[in-house]
Formats: C-alpha cells, sequence, structure tokens
C-alpha cells in the first residue's frame, strides 16, 4: 500500500526534497541486492545525512507502523535488505566517512557506508591492517559487514567482523541515539549490547558509527595453489594443516567447476587446470619475517604430499598473487553468469568438512541438482551454489527446497549451522527450525520485541514466517 501524501511530507521535511525517492525506477533499484533474482522495492527510499534524521525518520515510521528497511550496498546473499513489506527504504548511502584513525590506539572510527576495502587501504597506508575481507571487499560497506558479521578468506586467523568491533552508535527503532559500549579492548559491564547488535542484520537498530579494532600491518606473505586429484582429500587436507602446528592467514577451497567458470568469466588469469585436477586449495601465510614464512610454507607442502596432489603453484610476484585472489573472488560472481542458481553458506568443524562435500553431492544426486562448492576452507565455511542447469522449473521449485533442507540438516548434524558470514535474512529464515529448538527462537524473538515492539525494523527476517 502507497504511502499517503502527510507520511510523504513528513519524510521531505526530514531529509529535504532532494533526497526522497518515490519514483518506480529507484524504488526498483532499491528493492533488490545479490540474493537470485528478488525484487520488493519500498514505497519509498530516503536517503539520511546523519543519525539526527535517522531518528526523525525511525519515530515516524514506529509511530505510524511503517515497515522500514535499512539499504546498504546491497552486495548480500541472503536478502537482509530486501523491503519485504515495502515501506520505507532506508538507504545509509550519505553516512560515508572515516571519522578518526587513532594510530595511538589502534583504532578507527567510520560511518555505515564506508566501502570495506577503501576502509583496509586508508589504515594500510599508517602501517594499520583490518583484517575482514569479503569477497565482496571492493563494493561491500562497513555497516552491512557488521549487521551481517561477516568474515572472508582471512578469518580463519584473523576472526571475522564481530572480533573487531569495539562500539557502535545506534539508533533504535523508537529513535533513541545510544551507544552500546565503550572504546576499550576488555568491557566486562552489564549485558554486551555491540555483540548483540552485530549479525543482527539490522532488525534491532541502525548502525550509524562504529568503533573498530585495527593490528598492525603485517610486511610479507607467501601464497600458494595447490592442485588435488580427489576434492574430498582437499578438504582432508585443511584440517591435517593445522594439526601440523601451522595457522595459515588463509586455506580457501575451490572445486574444479568453480576455477573453470572463473577462468572463462574473467580475463587476465593464467592458471593451468589439468582435466583430472578435482579441487585446489589457495594457502596463504602472513608476517614480518620471510624465513619464518618459508619453514611455515615448506610445512604445509610436507602436509599436502600426503595426499595426491599435482604440482604446486608458488606465486613469485604481487601480480601473481593478486591474479589469484581475483580468481578467488570473482567465483560468486562467474557462478551467477553461468546459471540461475541458489547459493547456501554451510559451516561446520572444519574436521567434518570432507563428509558436508560428500553430503551435499549425494544430496544432490538424489534431487537431481548440480552442485559447485567453494569457500574459506579454513575456518569450514562451505559456499554451495546449487545449479538450475537443464533442471525443470517444476522441479527447481519443489525438488530443490527439500534438498537444501537436507543439505542443513546434514550440516547441523556435522555440529554445524546454517550461516558463516551471509546471515539468514529472508531466504533461510524458514530453515532456522533445523539450527535451533522453539525456546531458542522464542528468545530472540523476545529480544527483537523488547528492541522494536511494533516489528517495523526490518520485518520478515532471520525468524521463520509462524513466529513472524
Amino acid at each position: 500500500m502507497p504511502l499517503n501524501p502527510e507520511i510523504l511530507q513528513k519524510l521531505t521535511n526530514i531529509v529535504g526534497e532532494a533526497y526522497l525517492f518515490a519514483d518506480v525506477e529507484t524504488r526498483n533499484h532499491y528493492g533488490h541486492d545479490e540474493t537470485e533474482d528478488y525484487l520488493f522495492p519500498p514505497n519509498v527510499v530516503v536517503k539520511p545525512a546523519n543519525p539526527t534524521e535517522i531518528a526523525a525518520i525511525l519515530k515516524l515510521a514506529n509511530d505510524y507502523k511503517i515497515p522500514t528497511t535499512p539499504i546498504g550496498a546491497r552486495t548480500g546473499l541472503s536478502g537482509g535488505a530486501l523491503c519485504i513489506y515495502e515501506g520505507i527504504g532506508l538507504s545509509m548511502e550519505r553516512l560515508d566517512k572515516i571519522i578518526e584513525i587513532d594510530e595511538q590506539n589502534l583504532q578507527v572510527t567510520v560511518e555505515p557506508a564506508v566501502i570495506n576495502q577503501i576502509l583496509r587501504e586508508a589504515v594500510a597506508e599508517k602501517g594499520l591492517f583490518y583484517p575482514v575481507d569479503p569477497s565482496s571487499m571492493g563494493s561491500c560497506w562497513i555497516g552491512g559487514n557488521i549487521a551481517e558479521n561477516a568474515g572472508g578468506a582471512r578469518a580463519l586467523k584473523y576472526g571475522v567482523t564481530k572480533d573487531y568491533v569495539l562500539n557502535l552508535e545506534v539508533v533504535l527503532p523508537n529513535g533513541e541515539i545510544i551507544w552500546t559500549g565503550a572504546n576499550t579492548l576488555k568491557n566486562s559491564t552489564g549485558y554486551n549490547l555491540t555483540q548483540l547488535m552485530v549479525g543482527s542484520e539490522g532488525t534491532l537498530g541502525v548502525i550509524t558509527k562504529a568503533v573498530l579494532k585495527l593490528l598492525p600491518k603485517n610486511s610479507h606473505n607467501v601464497l600458494m595453489l595447490v592442485p588435488f586429484y580427489k576434492a574430498n582429500e582437499a578438504c582432508e587436507a585443511v584440517s591435517a594443516i593445522f594439526r601440523a602446528g601451522v595457522v595459515p592467514s588463509a586455506i580457501e577451497f575451490m572445486e574444479r567447476d568453480a576455477i573453470d567458470w572463473t577462468l572463462r568469466f574473467v580475463e587476465g588469469i593464467s592458471v593451468t587446470i589439468k582435466p583430472e585436477h578435482q579441487a585446489h586449495l589457495l594457502i596463504e601465510v602472513d608476517g614480518n619475517y620471510p624465513e619464518v614464512l618459508m619453514l611455515e610454507a615448506e610445512k604445509i607442502l610436507s602436509v599436502v604430499e600426503q595426499f595426491e596432489i599435482d604440482e604446486v603453484l608458488f606465486a613469485d610476484t604481487e601480480d601473481q598473487k593478486n591474479a589469484l585472489w581475483k580468481m578467488r573472488r570473482s567465483v560468486a560472481e562467474a557462478v551467477k553468469s553461468n546459471s540461475i542458481y541458489k547459493e547456501e553458506d554451510t559451516v561446520v568443524p572444519r574436521y567434518m568438512l570432507p563428509e558436508l562435500l560428500s553430503g551435499i553431492k549425494r544430496i544432490g544426486g538424489k534431487y537431481g541438482f548440480k552442485s559447485v562448492c567453494y569457500g574459506h576452507a579454513g575456518d569450514g565455511n562451505l559456499h554451495v551454489n546449487i545449479i538450475k542447469g537443464d533442471m525443470t522449473d517444476d522441479n527447481w521449485q519443489t525438488q530443490v527446497p527439500v534438498g537444501i533442507r537436507e543439505i542443513f540438516e546434514l550440516t547441523v548434524s556435522l555440529k554445524g549451522t546454517l550461516s558463516g558470514e551471509h546471515g539468514i535474512g529472508y531466504v533461510q529464515k524458514n530453515f532456522m527450525d533445523i539450527a535451533f529448538s522453539k525456546i531458542h527462537l522464542e528468545l530472540m524473538e523476545s529480544i527483537k520485541r523488547v528492541f522494536d515492539p511494533n516489528n517495523i525494523l526490518n520485518p520478515g527476517k532471520i525468524f521463520p514466517d509462524h513466529l513472524s
């Protein structure tokens, strides 16, 4: 239902006529993200400039019970920014400043629309390091990273977004503005509202500033690409590397099709893939002492040589390293360009990866779909791309969801869970009963009601339909 003229005028009074959009083209533009082909346009898009304007918008929305969805860079893969119930699309794009880089305390204060890579480059110029590096880091925003608790290739050594968030400025659904914590490395003062906000997918409040922890920048790394003749052995090698006493900065798994499609999709990458190669591991170690890194690389080599592998490629130059990382980070786009697909974001303890991969292939055979798997093998995070290919529309609509549920049931049985870094959002919410009991879900819903009793903020996400 369109918003009435009175509400539109009140929104215009808050943000100004130049920052309110009700035309179809703009609404459609902000009505989708990277989740399949979904389109849920809001009734109106507003682009506030600061927390005060956001507070006024949320107070108005709360008074009139208007669904309001925070919209970031729209790079998400779980439908977290989709305006399921129309209403107000709250674009955060004007809050895009790096406010302060505190070199003394190794902290940075940013607004939510700062691009991840821009932040990484800005702190690197001062000899500092922000480790969280999603594949979409060149376009995704820090606010969305926090909302989804984003990870990335280097999460196994450095952790995910939650490990770097010290304090947040948040606008609550009733328009109140709060800071959730303190700019300290330790805080044992009451409930941890900061970490409650991280990963809450925009359902509890709107993040307007974040204080993030930084690390000193490492000066060296070694990168190798290991081809395996058996995909399951590539998964087995991951745990074996850690058991040998090495903690790489990244271990990325790519099935044969993932690399093949990517090499066809991205120009300028030269990697020889033999027909008998089933999978690759892209392995990186980093630090400040090259001689130590070479010893670690040699130990990794001695581990992977226990499996059936082909010749290991060591990246000799920065250009070669960048090309290999570009190949890995382009896999999702390559798969998307190749076929209609659904992507699931499974995660298990890393030792369980071989069993998860085998189970996914078995389930695909049972329900008639092909899957292409890749992901952050070092922390057990496997992205499962289910490919429509030549499946009939009827089987795609009826059989695939049953197969996905079975994949998630397998994942949970292996002590894993539904999402490692993409979030639950719109597309996974009706699988939440697999991971959580009724009491778990009721506790989460109770927290949502305390923050947002009128359920205006990003409704239709996380909770199964029967709880919404």
